[in-house]
C-alpha cells in the first residue's frame, strides 16, 4: 500500500478519534464534530479523497459497518422493555414510517423541487433515526419514564427499516410501471421478514451452541461472533438486498435476550467497535462532499429542513402515539427528537452512486440534502435535548443524585442526611429487611442485587449521577463499581476500601480498573467505619456561611472530624475520596461529615458518647487490627 494512503487511515483515525474526545470533553454531539471535520479535511481543505482512498471498497465497507452498528444496537435491546413501550414503538416503526416518508417527500417534491421519484427516495432515506445518534443523547440526559426506551427501539429498528423502503423505492423507480412497483414492494418486505428470522435466527443460535458447549475457546467469542454477524448479512443480501440490516439488528436482540450463555463481553467488544466505526464512516462520508455540493443549499433547503423539524416529526409522533399512556410531555419529547445518523448517510452515499450510474437526473442532490438533514438535526437536537427534557420536568439538570449500593443502619443515616439536603439518593440492597426499613425512614429503595442486569435496567436514575458502594462486601462492591461503568462516568464510582487495604506496598494493591475510587480514604473500610460508630462517632451536617466558615469548622473540629459529602449552594454534590482535591467550599455549602458526639453540638447525646466512646474505643481498635490482620490477603 503507497505510504500516502497509509497516511490518509492515519489522518481520518486521528480526527475521529479527536472528535471524540472533543465532545466527550465539553459535552457536545459526537456526530457533529466528526462531519464538521471531515468537511474540513474534504472539500474544506483537499486533505481527504474518500473515493481514491477506497476505491470500489467504499460501498462494502460503509455497509458491513453499518450492520455492525446495527447488531451492537439490538444487543442493547430488551425485549421486556416492550411490555409499556410496544405499542407506540410498533406505531413508530410501522404508520410512522410510512407517514414520514409520504411527508417528506412530498415536501422535497414542493419545497425542493426535486422530481416525484427522487422526492421519495429522498423521503425514505430520510425516515430513520439511529442509535448512533440516539444512544448519547439519552446517556447525557437521563430522561424519566418511557421516553428512553422508546427512542432507544426506534431509533435501532426504524434504520433496517428505512434503508429496506429506500431499496424498494430505488426498484420501484427503475422498474417504471406503477402496478410493477407496488409487486416489487410487497415481496420485498416479505421477503425481508422470512429471511430476516431464518437467517438472523440461525446465526444467533450457531453462536449460542458454540458458547453453550464450549467448542471454541474463549479468545475466539469475539470474532466468531463477528464473522456470524458479517455472514448472516452477506446471506440476508443474497435473497433480498438490504435485508441485512434487519438480520443483524433482529441476531442481536435474540443474542442478548437469551438466558443459556452470557454474551457481555461480546457486548462489550461490539461497543468499543462502535465507536471507532462511527468516527471512521462519518469523516470518510463527509469528506466525500466536495465544494459544489455545498453550493445547492439555500433558502428552500433551510425551509424543507425546519419543516422536517417543526411539522413533519411531530405530526408522525402525534399520529403514532394516539390513545397511548404517555404524558403530554413525553409525547412532545418524542416530537422533537429525531437527529439524522449514520444509516441515512450511508444509504444515501450508496443510492446516489447507483442513481449517478444509471444516469437518473437530479441524483447529484441526494448526498448534500441527506448531510443537510444530518447536521442540522444533530445540531438543533443536540442543543435542545437537555433543555427540553428539564423544561417538560423529564430529567434533571447535571444530575447530582447518589445511588447507594446497601441500605444498613448508618448507610441509611447518610442517606437521609442527603435526602435532608435535597440530594436524590436511592438505596439497593439485597436485604428486604433493610429495604423496609429504608422505606420506612422515607427513602426510595430497590430490594434487588445491583450486580443483576435486569436490576441496573429496572431501576430508575431520573437524577443520579453517582453511586456509593457502602455493602460489608468488598467482593460485591468491587464487582458493582466494574458492573456500574455502564451506568455511571468511572470518576463518579465510589466504594468503601477493602478489608487489609492499608498499609499494602503501590504494587500489591488491587489494579485501579477492578474497583472503584476509594470512599472518604484508602484506610475507610466498612469495619473502619462500623467501628467509629461504634466509638461514638456520629454523620453529621454542618451549614457554612459568612460568620462560620471552613476555617472555623477546621478549627472546631480539627482532625477528630472526617468530611463524606460537600452539598454546594447549587445542590452539586463533592464525595471525599482517595485523591480527591482539598476541600475549599464557600459560605452555603454544607459539609456531611462523621464526627464525636460529644463534639456534634447535641447534649443529649454527649454524656452517653463519651462513656461509650471510653468503654469501646479501645478495644473496637483492637478487635479491628487484628481482624484486619486475619483477612489480608
Amino acid at each position: 500500500m503507497p505510504e500516502s494512503l497509509i497516511i490518509d487511515f492515519s489522518i481520518v483515525l486521528l480526527l475521529g478519534l479527536a472528535a471524540q474526545w472533543i465532545a466527550w470533553r465539553f459535552h457536545l454531539p459526537a456526530i457533529l464534530l466528526l462531519l464538521v471535520f471531515g468537511l474540513v479535511a474534504g472539500p474544506g481543505i483537499g486533505l481527504l479523497h474518500p473515493d481514491e482512498l477506497m476505491g470500489p471498497m467504499l460501498v462494502p465497507v460503509v455497509s458491513l459497518s453499518v450492520a455492525l452498528i446495527l447488531f451492537e444496537g439490538g444487543m442493547s435491546l430488551k425485549l421486556r422493555e416492550l411490555k409499556t413501550v410496544g405499542k407506540v414503538v410498533r406505531n413508530l416503526v410501522t404508520i410512522g414510517v410510512i407517514a414520514s416518508w409520504v411527508l417528506i417527500s412530498l415536501a422535497a417534491w414542493l419545497i425542493i423541487g426535486l422530481d416525484i421519484g427522487l422526492a421519495s427516495l429522498l423521503g425514505a432515506v430520510l425516515v430513520v433515526t439511529g442509535p448512533t445518534v440516539i444512544g448519547p443523547l439519552l446517556r447525557h440526559v437521563r430522561p424519566r419514564g418511557q421516553v428512553g426506551p422508546t427512542l432507544k427501539w426506534e431509533g435501532i429498528y426504524i434504520d433496517p427499516i428505512g434503508a429496506l423502503l429506500a431499496v424498494l423505492v430505488f426498484e420501484a423507480l427503475l422498474a417504471g410501471s406503477l402496478q410493477h412497483a407496488g409487486i416489487i414492494v410487497v415481496s420485498g418486505i416479505l421477503r425481508t421478514i422470512v429471511v430476516g428470522v431464518v437467517v438472523g435466527g440461525i446465526a444467533a443460535a450457531l453462536l449460542v451452541l458454540f458458547l453453550r458447549r464450549n467448542w471454541i475457546p474463549e479468545f475466539l467469542d469475539n470474532p466468531a461472533a463477528l464473522i456470524l454477524v458479517i455472514a448472516a448479512f452477506s446471506i440476508s443480501n443474497v435473497f433480498q438486498e438490504e435485508s441485512g440490516l434487519f438480520t443483524v439488528t433482529l441476531m442481536g436482540t435474540l443474542l442478548t435476550n437469551q438466558t443459556f450463555v452470557s454474551v457481555k463481553h461480546i457486548t462489550r467488544f461490539k461497543e468499543d467497535l462502535r465507536v471507532l466505526l462511527i468516527s471512521f464512516l462519518f469523516v470518510i462520508l463527509a469528506a466525500r462532499l466536495n465544494v459544489a455540493d455545498l453550493k445547492l443549499f439555500g433558502a428552500g433547503s433551510i425551509l424543507f429542513l425546519a419543516v422536517l423539524i417543526v411539522l413533519i416529526r411531530p405530526a408522525s409522533v402525534w399520529l403514532c402515539t394516539r390513545g397511548s399512556k404517555l404524558s403530554r410531555a413525553e409525547k412532545t419529547y418524542l416530537s422533537f427528537i429525531a437527529p439524522r445518523g449514520i444509516v441515512a448517510a450511508a444509504v444515501a452515499s450508496v443510492f446516489a452512486l447507483k442513481l449517478d450510474k444509471a444516469g437518473y437526473p437530479g441524483a447529484d442532490m441526494l448526498v448534500p440534502m441527506t448531510f443537510l438533514v444530518i447536521i442540522g438535526t444533530v445540531f438543533i437536537y443536540g442543543i435542545i435535548a437537555s433543555p427540553l427534557a428539564r423544561y417538560l420536568k423529564l430529567a434533571l439538570p447535571n444530575p447530582q443524585g447518589i445511588l447507594i449500593l446497601g441500605a444498613h443502619d448508618w448507610a441509611r443515616t447518610l442517606g437521609q442526611t442527603l435526602k435532608a439536603e435535597n440530594v436524590p439518593v436511592l438505596l439497593v440492597d439485597t436485604n428486604r429487611t433493610n429495604i423496609q426499613a429504608a422505606r420506612m425512614d422515607g427513602l426510595p429503595a430497590y430490594h434487588g442485587n445491583i450486580l443483576m442486569p435486569d436490576v441496573r435496567e429496572d431501576i430508575d436514575l431520573g437524577g443520579i449521577g453517582k453511586m456509593m458502594a457502602l455493602t460489608p462486601n468488598d467482593g460485591a462492591n468491587s464487582l458493582a463499581a466494574i458492573e456500574c461503568m455502564e451506568l455511571f462516568e468511572r470518576q463518579f464510582i465510589f466504594q468503601l476500601a477493602p478489608t487489609g487495604n492499608a498499609g499494602k506496598e503501590k504494587s500489591k494493591e488491587i489494579p485501579h480498573h477492578l474497583h472503584g475510587r476509594y470512599l472518604f480514604g484508602k484506610d475507610m473500610t466498612y469495619k473502619a467505619f462500623s467501628s467509629l460508630l461504634n466509638q461514638g462517632f456520629v454523620i453529621k451536617k454542618t451549614k457554612l456561611n459568612k460568620e462560620f466558615t471552613y476555617k472555623d469548622f477546621q478549627a472546631a473540629y480539627g482532625d477528630m472530624a472526617k468530611p463524606l459529602v460537600l452539598v454546594m449552594e447549587n445542590r452539586n454534590t463533592q464525595i471525599l475520596a482517595a485523591g480527591s482535591a482539598p476541600l475549599n467550599p464557600k459560605p452555603g455549602s454544607t459539609i456531611i461529615s462523621l464526627v464525636p458526639a460529644e463534639l456534634s453540638g447535641n447534649p443529649r447525646d454527649q454524656q452517653a458518647a463519651r462513656d461509650q466512646k471510653r468503654k469501646a474505643m479501645d478495644q473496637d481498635q483492637q478487635d479491628l487490627e487484628e481482624g484486619e490482620s486475619e483477612e489480608t490477603v
